[in-house]
């Protein structure tokens, strides 16, 4: 049922309700900014969600015991109210999301989405975000929607009928745009060394940000590459425009690009809108392991906030201060790794805090979370060079790694190895 106001939209909300928030750049920010005064007249929601944008308003002390956040991934708009308890963490694996949906594990009471206008047969599109809402729309017992004109009509997973929308409102509004990281010359040396590791024909897995931009721009001479990946940005835009993106040598959706959300610029969701060349797919299938190891050669390319000598690799908090999340570091890492000729990538820079701190550690620091173990690393690459940890031994991990560390850590690593480890390296 279509109504005028997002507020007239949120009133089937009730007491104790559980909610789903449509995430990424498919953020129903309309609803939310609407939900912060519902909510102040109900008690005990929790909102379940990924990163989402536009979304500050729900960290407001004053909805204390009438909404808490309960975050999947943390992200800048959540970050702060994880930190000083006033939201919730859960570690999970991205894939494993639309399974505690679809189990009853973690029961829904409500989805928020935001949609495109319905086509001629009522079907909206949920846009440049599948993720773990399609599950959630599965299992939700009211969903009420944000009718956007200007959200992009995809393929694949993304499609609901209006019939299955309890309560929708109407209203245009852009979505969040993502500038691109600016590069600088440690972001570009690493994206040069990223990219010597990847050949014609490779299946790409890659994040967003300066270094998955980097590694890009260094790829305009291979052929045939083709995108598995969780999530992409403008940086493939002109390796499709030039021909080097052809998905050509994949098993799995031949031909297309699979993803399950995408960021960036207008120009991205121009691209995207009503493409059928890209397929927004349920992340608990684009981040199987099973389907991701069907392709051969698939690179995985991550980031980490710290590695220590053992090759454990933290990406998901400082010390015990969370910053973002486990997502699906580790689905696409063991993906990768199954892969006939696979390559799985950890690349960050040496230093952190303008050069006084090594992001390569004797040990990682208390209460650090270890989202890639020693086990799964391979490839791990800092603007110093690239350090292939596979079937090494912890002393032959130790010196590889100390090798790609900045400099003037170097030294201090050395003797941290054989007080930590034993190592003599």
């Amino acid at each position: 049922m279509q109504v005028s106001s997002p507020e007239q939209a949120l009133s089937i909300i009730n007491n104790n309700d559980i909610i789903w928030c449509h995430s990424m750049a498919a953020t129903p920010y309309y609803l939310l900014q609407a939900l912060a005064k519902v909510a102040l007249e109900r008690q005990n929601l929790t909102l379940l969600q990924l990163h989402t944008e536009h979304s500050e308003i729900l960290c407001d002390p004053a909805l204390q015991g009438h909404l808490r956040q309960r975050c999947f991934f943390v992200g800048s708009s959540t970050r702060a109210a994880v930190n000083c308890g006033s939201a919730d963490y859960v570690p999970i694996f991205l894939s494993e999301i639309p399974k505690l949906f679809r189990s009853g594990e973690q029961l829904l009471d409500v989805a928020l989405i935001q949609v495109s206008k319905p086509d001629n047969h009522g079907f909206c599109s949920l846009g440049v975000s599948v993720e773990a809402t399609r599950a959630a729309l599965q299992m939700a017992k009211k969903v009420i929607a944000w009718v956007n004109p200007l959200l992009p009509r995809t393929h694949g997973d993304s499609f609901i009928h209006l019939s299955q929308i309890d309560r929708y409102v109407e209203h245009a509004a852009p979505l969040p745009l993502h500038k691109a990281a600016v590069q600088d010359a440690v972001s570009m040396q690493i994206g040069r060394n990223v990219a010597s590791l990847i050949r014609d024909g490779d299946c790409l897995q890659m994040g967003i940000g300066a270094i998955p931009d980097a590694t890009l721009g260094y790829l305009g001479d291979r052929k045939h590459l083709g995108i598995h990946t969780e999530m992409f940005s403008d940086g493939v835009l002109p390796l499709i425009e030039q021909g080097v993106i052809t998905n050509q040598n994949k098993r799995k959706h031949r031909g297309k690009i699979v993803t399950t959300f995408a960021m960036g610029s207008q120009k991205l969701y121009d691209f995207i809108d009503d493409n059928p060349q890209v397929v927004f797919l349920d992340v608990e299938y684009t981040n199987d392991t099973a389907v991701i190891r069907q392709n051969p050669q698939v690179v995985s390319i991550n980031s980490a906030l710290q590695v220590d000598l053992s090759g454990q690799v933290c990406a998901d908090s400082l010390g015990t201060k969370i910053y973002s999340g486990v997502g699906g570091q580790m689905d696409f890492v063991r993906g990768a790794a199954l892969s006939e000729g696979g390559r799985a990538i950890i690349a960050l820079p040496a230093t952190a805090a303008a050069g006084s701190i090594s992001r390569i550690s004797s040990l990682l620091s208390p209460g650090a979370g270890v989202v890639t173990t020693r086990a799964h690393v391979h490839y791990i690459v800092t603007e110093y060079g690239i350090a292939n940890l596979r079937a090494k031994s912890l002393q032959e991990r130790a010196r590889a790694l100390i090798e790609i560390a900045a400099p003037q850590f170097r030294a201090n690593l050395v003797e941290q190895a054989w007080q930590d480890w034993g190592l003599k390296v």
